[in-house]
C-alpha cells in the first residue's frame, strides 16, 4: 500500500475523531435536555388519565380540572342477562344514551337516530353503544331484550343496560353530565337529556371543538339526519357524530 493511501485514510480518520469529539455531546445534550422535535398527538393512559404518545385526530378531550375525563366504573345487567362493564366497552368507540322503554317523547327519537348511526358503521366491530335504562324498574332484560328486537338493534356491542336506579342516576348525572331525573309532572314521569356522549377506545369523553375552540362535549339526538333541522332552525348533529365516530375508530 502506497504512502499516499495511508494519508487518505489518516485523514478520514481523523475527519471522524473531530466530528465525534465536537458534534456527539452535543446531540446527547438535546436528548437529555428533551430538545429533540416531538409528535404532539396525544393519547390518554387508561388508568393514570395522563397523557402519553401516538397518532390523535383533532377530537378534543373534555377536561375537568386539567384531566382528561374517563368513563366512570359501572356494572350493569344488558339486555341477554350479561353483566356488562365499562372494561368490556376497551378498544371501542361508543356513544352512550339514557332513556327508558315506555318515553313517550324523545327516547323513540333517540333510538331511530342512533339505529341509523348503527347501519352507518354495521362493518366495524370496534363500534358500539351503550345505553342505560333510567326506569329499571320497568326495564328488565326481557323488556329490553323486546325493545332491541322492535328497534333493530343488532349491533353485538350495543348494550341496552339496567340495574339499581341510584348507580344509574349517579352515572348520568356525575358520571356523564347528563341530567337524569324522576318527575311526575312531565310526560312519562321521567326528565332525562336529549344528548349523546362520544366515548375513545381508551375510555375518554371526546368531542370536536364549537366555533370559539371549546369542546361541544355532547351531541343533539333528538333531530334526524334527514330532517335538517327541527322546527326552531337547529341543525341535527347526527352527521357530525358519524363524522367523528369515524375519527375515533382510526386512532
Amino acid at each position: 500500500m502506497s504512502k499516499k493511501t495511508n494519508y487518505s485514510y489518516a485523514g478520514i480518520a481523523f475527519i471522524i475523531l473531530v466530528f465525534g469529539i465536537i458534534f456527539i455531546p452535543k446531540i446527547v445534550n438535546r436528548i437529555n435536555t428533551d430538545d429533540i422535535t416531538r409528535d404532539d398527538n396525544r393519547s390518554e393512559d387508561v388508568t393514570t388519565n395522563t397523557v402519553s404518545k401516538s397518532k390523535k385526530s383533532d377530537l378534543a378531550y373534555l377536561e375537568i380540572n386539567g384531566k382528561p375525563k374517563k368513563v366512570p366504573a359501572f356494572s350493569f345487567t344488558n339486555q341477554d342477562g350479561e353483566t356488562i362493564t365499562n372494561k368490556d366497552f376497551l378498544g371501542k368507540v361508543y356513544v352512550v344514551e339514557f332513556f327508558f322503554t315506555t318515553c313517550p317523547t324523545i327516547c323513540p327519537i333517540m333510538n331511530r337516530n342512533l339505529v341509523e348511526v348503527q347501519n352507518h358503521f354495521k362493518d366495524f366491530k370496534n363500534f358500539g353503544v351503550a345505553s342505560f335504562t333510567i326506569n329499571p324498574e320497568v326495564d328488565t332484560p326481557q323488556v329490553l331484550k323486546a325493545y332491541a328486537d322492535h328497534y333493530g338493534i343488532v349491533n353485538p356491542n350495543w348494550h341496552l343496560m339496567t340495574g339499581p336506579e341510584e348507580e344509574i342516576y349517579k352515572l348520568a348525572n356525575e358520571g356523564f353530565n347528563l341530567f337524569t331525573a324522576r318527575d311526575e309532572t312531565v310526560e312519562g314521569g321521567f326528565e332525562h337529556s336529549g344528548n349523546f356522549a362520544l366515548i375513545d377506545k381508551e375510555g375518554f369523553i371526546r368531542s370536536r371543538r364549537d366555533s370559539f375552540g371549546n369542546p361541544m362535549i355532547f351531541y343533539n339526538g333528538l333531530i334526524a339526519e334527514a330532517d335538517g333541522t327541527d322546527e326552531d332552525g337547529i341543525p341535527q348533529e347526527i352527521t357530525i357524530l358519524k363524522e367523528d365516530i369515524a375519527k375515533l375508530l382510526k386512532e
